[in-house]
Order: C-alpha cells, then structure tokens, then sequence
C-alpha cells in the first residue's frame, strides 16, 4: 500500500516557486467561493509517520489560505470531560460548519491505532471501531461535507534520517521527542496496523490519499493541489454525493401496525394513580443516586408522540423525582442557523449528559424520519439513510454507558381533538396549541405510516421503542415512569442478574 510512497518523490525549489503564487491565488479563490455559497464544509484529516511534515503541511495551508476560516484541531488524549462521554463526542463537537475548513491533526484514527499498537484493542475491537468510523464518514460526506484524508508516509530509513535532520536545525529541535525515537522502534508495528486501518477505511466516498513526506516542496504542492482540485469539482458539482444505506420502505398489506394493535382505552384511576406515581418516583430518586450510575452510567430518555399526547406532563414527572442539578430537558424545535450548518445529528450530540447525569430530550433526532419526512423538509435519500445514522448514534451511546430509553406517546385521532380545543378554550394553555398542529392533523395517516416505519427500523436490543397509550394521562404517566425504572434497574444489575439497593 506504501510501496509510491517510498520511491523518492522530488520537485526542485525552482519549480515550487514558480508554481506556489498561481497555487495560492487559486486556492483563495476556492476558498472565497465556499465560504459565500456556505454550501459544505471541507474536513482534512492529516495523519501519518513522525517526522513526516504534518504540522509544516498545516502550518502552509494557512499561509496560503485566509486562516480566518480555516480551525486546526488537535487531538491528544481525552480530557475527563472527553472520557466521560462517547468516544465519538469530541470529534462531533469539532467539525466544521458549511464554508469553512476544519484541519484535524490526529483524528478519530489516531486512538484506534495508538491502542492497537500498544496491545490496549483487540484487532476484532479495532474492526468494530473502523465500522463505526466509515459510517461516521459517509454520514459527513452524506450531509454535504467534503472529506480530505492524508497519510504522509516515510521509509524507516527516510523516518530516521527526517528526525536527525529535525534534530540538528536548532528552528526544529523541538519537534523531535523521545517518544519520537520510541515510535521509531515500533515502525514495523505501525506500518501493519496503518495498512490495515487504511485498507478497510479506503472507501469511494472518503478515500486516502498516501503522500511520500521525503521532500518538504513535493509534499506541500502535492497537498496544496490536491485539496484546490477537490474544492473546485465540489464546487462544480450539483447536489450533494449520496451514499446509498438503507432499502425502501415496505408497508404491510393488511394495513395492521404496531399503533392501531394498541389497547387505549387502558385507564387508571386517580387514587391508583397517586400511590403508583408516588411509588415509582421514589425509586426513580434512588436509582438516580445509585453509585453505580453515579460512577459509570448516565442516561438519556427520549420522548416523541402524537401532537397533545401529554410528552411535557410526563416529562414533568420524571423531573420531579429527580435533582435539578442532575439532569437536562432538551426542547428541540426547527434547527437555528447554527445547526443547520453542521450534520444533522450534531445539535444532539452536543447535548448529551456526562458520567452521572440525564438528558431528556422532548422530541428529538427522530424529527428527522418523521416530520421532516412528511412535510418534505429533508429529501427521500436523507431520511432513508437516518435510519441507521440514528441507529449507529444510540449504538455508541449505549457502549459508553448511557441508558437509552425511548417512549412514543400515542393518542387517538379523536382524544387529539378533545384536547385541542380543550387548549383553545383555556387561557393559560393556549400556548400549546399552534396553527400547525391543526396542519399536522391532517395529515394523521401520514404520520402513522412514519411512526410504524420508524418503530420497525430503530427499536432494537440495545434501544428499544416503549409505545405508550396515551388517551388515559394517568395511566400513560405511570407507565413511563416504570419503564425508567425497570430500564434502569436492569442496567444497574450485580453480577447475579439482581438489582440490589446499594
């Protein structure tokens, strides 16, 4: 895979002279026509062997770029707040918006292939990770991104000889380390690893791009020419490139789905009510202080429904049972300005909660299967391939310990009604009624064919759907809470299979 990167690659410093101003000028131009089109954004990924001239690369980008809209992110080991979050959080908090550059020095490869070589991750562990990665890329390049990734390769002799020359100029000396020279030792370790990595994550839409790094001026015009030729075709290209990952919706014949085989008239009544709500939040208070979720567990519950369903009555009482420094509702409405210039899933990613602490999202990433599907605020391709990005989303949640619980509040079309106009007529509710849930009532079977296919293609072992009958708030609010519990209860069982008060 190295084997064009280690036939000693050179330009002379004439050449580079002459072609660096026309390179610049272009490549400023490019850069200009990005950032007023606001169109995508370009992520670089700059890896490769010490020594190799990754920091003289960026350091060169921005020289020849306006380094007002170009961020270099560099990544070391996680900091607490990192670690106590999903491995991909950092990144996602990183990227760029559309029509600006984001430059990452070490990236989400870099912790895979550190552990890798020092025994910390199994190849089968590291294979999980690649997947997650690739997916992760074609979600960026499906959102509109444009995705750059440079491995900058040397020899071990050519490495070797890179560091003394690094190492006698006195302008450089400090770039070389002893954790340099022990890298050097590894070299054979790092060039299997790095080819497996780079093979399995070569893909059509975010390949790699392999640059001897021997000679600093061939390197830099290399790189130089390859990121202009890359804006400019994106720039010229109509559309966004999409990447095909899910098969189309297929709807049952008999017209028979998870919401219409719901029971609600399921009803509790209000001296039942009291005693199960009060008996279900003190456990909810005790779960919710337990060490073992205070030290490893956090948890994210998230609630969609029918417009009038009772989301916020429900939410309400989940709060109720906790401490208001420990958890987070998350509204979500129409994305800002800001949201919309990153990938869909960044403005949930943001908020996820850390070791000990819950988010309560009312409404959530599921807008993107339901209504924007039905309203056509996305296209077909999008919401189609959300399916797995949500999926891929709550999967690495869950593997970093977060608790996913997700409840659709269902009402029927005539409950919705009573309540509506039950909201118009009461002073102090009518807030909660707008133009547009009367618009969206209308649009009633469209909304349950989008729930169905969302149920069917996003409750899984790890995530799993609670449908909740709504038309009784009573009996819908205890049954939300009981979920909480026993999901949580669950989680936190000891090694006997028994959840046991700490």
């Amino acid at each position: 895979m190295f084997e064009s990167a280690e036939l000693g690659h050179r330009i002379d410093k004439e050449t580079f002279k002459k072609e660096v101003p026309k390179l610049r000028a272009a490549l400023l131009d490019a850069q200009y026509d990005m950032l007023e089109k606001k169109e995508f954004p370009v992520v670089i990924l700059i890896s490769g062997v010490d020594g190799s001239g990754k920091g003289e690369t960026i350091n060169l980008l921005y020289s020849w770029m306006d380094p007002r809209h170009i961020s270099t992110l560099a990544f070391s080991a996680p900091s607490d707040e990192e670690v106590s979050r999903p491995y991909m959080w950092r990144y996602w908090q990183a990227l760029p918006p559309k029509g600006k550059v984001g430059i990452f020095a070490g990236s989400w490869y870099s912790q895979p292939i550190t552990d890798r070589i020092t025994g910390k991750m199994r190849r089968s562990e590291m294979d999980e990770r690649l997947d997650d990665i690739n997916r992760f890329e074609a979600m960026l390049v499906n959102e509109g991104a444009l995705v750059l990734k440079f491995w900058f390769h040397l020899s071990k002799d050519g490495q070797k000889q890179r560091l003394k020359a690094l190492e006698k100029d006195p302008h450089t000396a400090w770039r070389v380390t002893k954790e340099s020279y022990d890298r050097l030792k590894t070299y054979g370790k790092l060039q299997e690893v790095a080819g497996h990595v780079l093979r399995v994550t070569n893909t059509a839409h975010a390949p790699w791009i392999i640059v001897e790094g021997t000679d600093d001026e061939y390197r830099s015009l290399t790189v130089g020419r390859i990121v202009l030729d890359s804006m400019q075709r994106r720039l010229r290209q109509e559309g966004r490139q999409m990447v095909p990952v899910a098969p189309p919706i297929v709807h049952p014949i008999d017209q028979k789905n998870v919401l219409s085989a719901l029971d609600l008239k399921l009803k509790l009544d209000k001296k039942d009510y009291e005693s199960q709500l009060a008996k279900y939040q003190a456990r909810l208070s005790e779960l919710v202080r337990d060490p073992r979720f205070v030290g490893k567990r956090s948890l994210v519950v998230v609630f969609e429904g029918s417009d009038a369903a009772g989301k916020g009555g429900s939410i309400r009482r989940i709060g109720a049972a906790m401490d208001a420094r420990q958890y987070q509702i998350v509204p979500i409405a129409a994305p800002t300005e800001e949201e919309r210039a990153k990938p869909y899933l960044w403005r949930f990613w943001r908020h996820l909660p850390r070791i000990g602490r819950a988010a309560i999202f009312d409404r959530s990433w599921y807008g993107r299967v339901l209504v924007e599907r039905v309203e056509g605020f996305c296209t077909e391709p999008d919401w189609l391939r959300a399916y797995a990005e949500i999926n891929d989303f709550e999967h690495q949640m869950v593997e970093a310990g977060v608790i996913v619980i997700k409840f659709w509040l269902q009402i029927s079309a005539d409950e919705q009604l009573r309540r509506f106009k039950e909201r118009q007529d009461t002073e102090f509710k009518r807030f909660k009624i707008t133009d547009e849930d009367w618009r969206n009532r209308e649009k009633w079977d469209e909304y349950v064919a989008a729930v169905c296919d969302m149920v069917d293609r996003t409750s899984t072992g790890l995530a799993p759907w609670t449908l909740v009958e709504a038309n009784d708030k009573n009996y819908a609010r205890v049954k939300v809470l009981k979920t909480v519990c026993e999901r949580l209860e669950n989680a936190l069982k000891d090694d006997n299979g028994k959840y046991t008060q700490q």
